[in-house]
């Protein structure tokens, strides 16, 4: 008896959700192009992931090539390249990271306690710009500014009685520099995630929080930033699991022979091994090896999120 209700309760389902899908087929035609160019440009492409595993060469093809299971693999971890990658990689990454996640909700605050209305648009434009400037000019532009004779930067230092400083030749400053780029460039775009946040904040306990007494200080202390934690938590977890990987575009356009001690990550490495060398299987390796490594940290850090905060992406 019990089976038959399971039967029935399965074919009534089945019969449900073709019903919902003949009832709204218009959304499924909508649908039906998204899902066509996931398959073919996201999963269908996940088979090359093979050659991770194998000495691909193009006459032999995926299939093909020989077998050699995790030999690119422990090439790259047992070189010396390994460690200097990794340590570059996480510092440019780790300190991005923060700036991009702390910055934005700064902002954020700043501009919803803005009391001139008038003025929170034009600032918001202002703010939102530079993410829509190509990487190849925002390198350009950091050239420009950092060159050692006629430098914005340099001219500045030289005015105040200074030498020159010839920023992108020195490996010290590589960092800073590319941090300093990401702030300019992508702060303001997050910035809306965290003032749509803010206006979703119950105005009763806003309300609630004036007539006790507290001041502007305490309302965002103990009322704004209390009420948009999910979002910093989920920004969060998101943010972690990019760890290895950089925006190599603006790493390979700034780098120098000079500089080449900090600016060599692995997004560059993996560019330099297998389109400029022509080889794929290592490059492939290197590159499975560092969403790996992103994957188990997504995870880690959601169910962390999850255990304390509650709050997860899944």
């Amino acid at each position: 008896m019990g089976k038959r209700l399971q039967v029935a309760s399965k074919q009534k389902k089945k019969g449900s959700l073709g019903k919902y899908m003949k009832q709204n087929w218009q959304y499924y035609v909508l649908l039906f192009p998204a899902f066509l160019f996931g398959i073919i440009f996201y999963y269908i492409p996940l088979g090359g992931i093979q050659i991770a595993f194998r000495d691909y060469n193009i006459r032999d093809g995926f299939f093909g090539s020989e077998w050699v299971g995790l030999k690119h693999l422990i090439r790259f971890m047992t070189g010396d390249k390994f460690l200097p990658l990794i340590k570059n990689t996480l510092e440019i990454n780790l300190a991005a990271m923060a700036a991009n996640l702390i910055i934005p909700i700064i902002i954020a605050i700043m501009l919803n306690e803005l009391r001139l209305k008038k003025l929170k648009k034009p600032m918001q434009m202002v703010l939102y710009a530079p993410h829509f400037v190509s990487t190849i000019a925002v390198c350009g532009i950091i050239t420009l500014f950092t060159q050692r004779e006629t430098g914005l930067i340099n001219l500045f230092i030289q005015a105040f009685g200074g030498e020159g400083v010839d920023f992108l030749s020195q490996p010290k400053y590589f960092t800073a520099i590319y941090v300093i780029s990401e702030i300019w460039q992508h702060t303001g775009w997050g910035t809306i995630i965290y003032l749509a946040a803010l206006s979703s904040v119950d105005q009763q306990i806003v309300e609630a929080a004036i007539v006790d007494g507290t001041n502007r200080l305490q309302k965002i202390w103990y009322v704004d930033i209390p009420c948009i934690i999910p979002t910093i938590i989920t920004m969060l977890i998101l943010t972690v699991g990019s760890l290895l990987n950089t925006g190599y575009e603006k790493v390979l356009l700034l780098q120098t022979p000079l500089n080449m001690e900090k600016a060599d990550v692995l997004g560059t490495y993996i560019y330099q091994m297998g389109i400029q060398k022509g080889q794929f299987s290592y490059a492939t390796a290197i590159g499975l090896f560092a969403s790996v490594v992103n994957i188990i940290v997504l995870t880690i850090a959601n169910l962390a999120a999850k255990k304390t905060t509650g709050t997860s992406i899944w």
